[in-house]
């Protein structure tokens, strides 16, 4: 249904020169949605892929592990999607404290987005609301350091931003003026809290995405705050018990789908355009992930097996080393020692076995300070994120 403008335009002067800033009206939409025919049974797909997710996250015998890996692919491809050249490994390596491929402030972004993460999620865990406090918590974390950390983390904007263009006068959009920013984010905050409107949590969950975006509310790492209020919104309504789902990937597969709707929502209030692809990214994205948390599952219980096959003296000392490279896919022998408390020739001949077996493999080429991944695990992990 397009209703028209979902707001109104101020004129706003920054960097010398006036431009018209846009102000969204409050949600929920004005008029009601109109969810019916395909959108309808696109929502109840999506429901449905959710509630498999949610199934799964609790069958899993390595929650933690699946939760962990989850987190880290989602801050990989929330940050690429704002131009990091980040991969996987590279994240892996600089928890390591090893030199990553790239430049350090790409891989520092991606860690400070796991830690943000981690932060909100502990916030809602302790009974914190899902409120501006908290997304200014996030954001702070998210800018405590490397690039960005000079636009005000922590802090609405005070300044007048836009988005695309080379300065405000050819923007591809302008948001609210920065004194309309407390307005806005106290209109979002109750839209955030409102339960006498009977929209159902996902349905909110895509609406706030939009606002949330348009509002624009800090200076930077709006898109990376925006992505992350997806899984905490579903996390704090109870539709997923871990914070399982991430639509980055969905997002950067379709990037230009994803800003040509934002944009459409602005201009002709078409909300319902706008929930069909957040519906069919839902769905597609908690059935790659449970199909993900199969093949991982199939794939450890496989090596496992094959490792208890070879009854030989070193099958405990073995296994330990392969439990260690499930909780982090890169490891040195020294970190192996260190979180399976073996000798060193025993971690070592452990490491030889299953690199012998193709489990594992060394990747510095070095005599010394080698470090070893567990290939099949990390490729897994890691589709979707290649850097071009």
């Amino acid at each position: 249904m397009q209703r028209g403008e979902i707001g109104r335009y101020e004129i706003s002067s920054t960097s010398g020169e006036r431009v018209r800033a846009f102000v969204p009206a409050p949600l929920p939409p004005d008029p009601p949605l109109v969810l019916d025919g395909t959108l309808q049974q696109a929502f109840e797909s999506a429901a449905l892929a959710l509630g498999r997710l949610d199934s799964v996250s609790v069958l899993l015998s390595d929650q933690t592990l699946f939760l962990s890996t989850c987190i880290r692919k989602e801050a990989v491809l929330s940050s690429q999607i704002e131009g990091a050249q980040s991969s996987l490994a590279d994240l892996l390596l600089y928890e390591l404290k090893e030199v990553p491929g790239v430049p350090l402030d790409d891989v520092v972004e991606v860690s400070n987005y796991v830690a943000a993460l981690a932060h909100g999620l502990q916030r809602l865990t302790d009974g914190f609301p899902l409120c501006n406090r908290l997304i200014r918590e996030i954001h702070n974390v998210l800018l405590s350091s490397g690039r960005g950390n000079g636009k005000m983390p922590g802090e609405f904007r005070r300044l007048q931003n836009w988005i695309g263009g080379s300065r405000p006068g050819n923007a591809v959009f302008v948001p609210p003026p920065h004194a309309a920013v407390p307005s806005c984010m106290a209109a979002f905050e109750r839209f955030l809290h409102a339960r006498d409107d009977g929209l159902p949590a996902l349905i909110r969950a895509g609406l706030a995405h939009v606002q949330f975006e348009t509002i624009h509310p800090f200076l930077d790492g709006n898109g990376r705050v925006g992505r992350l209020l997806i899984a905490f919104q579903l996390c704090q309504t109870n539709m997923l018990r871990e914070p399982l789902l991430y639509l980055s990937l969905y997002f950067k597969q379709n990037r230009s789908t994803y800003y040509d709707l934002l944009t459409h929502v602005r201009r002709t209030g078409d909300w319902e355009a706008w929930l069909a692809f957040f519906f069919e990214g839902v769905r597609v994205t908690a059935e790659g992930a449970v199909a993900t948390s199969h093949r991982l599952s199939a794939m450890f219980a496989s090596d496992r097996a094959g490792i208890e096959r070879q009854n030989g003296r070193r099958v405990g000392s073995i296994l330990r080393v392969h439990e260690a490279l499930k909780a982090q896919p890169i490891l040195s022998l020294a970190e192996i020692r260190k979180r399976t408390a073996l000798s060193f020739p025993a971690a070592s001949s452990a490491m030889e076995w299953l690199v012998e077996r193709g489990v594992a493999r060394e990747i510095t080429g070095k005599r010394r300070d080698r470090l070893f991944v567990y290939d099949q695990y990390l490729a897994i992990l890691s589709e979707g994120t290649e850097v071009p």
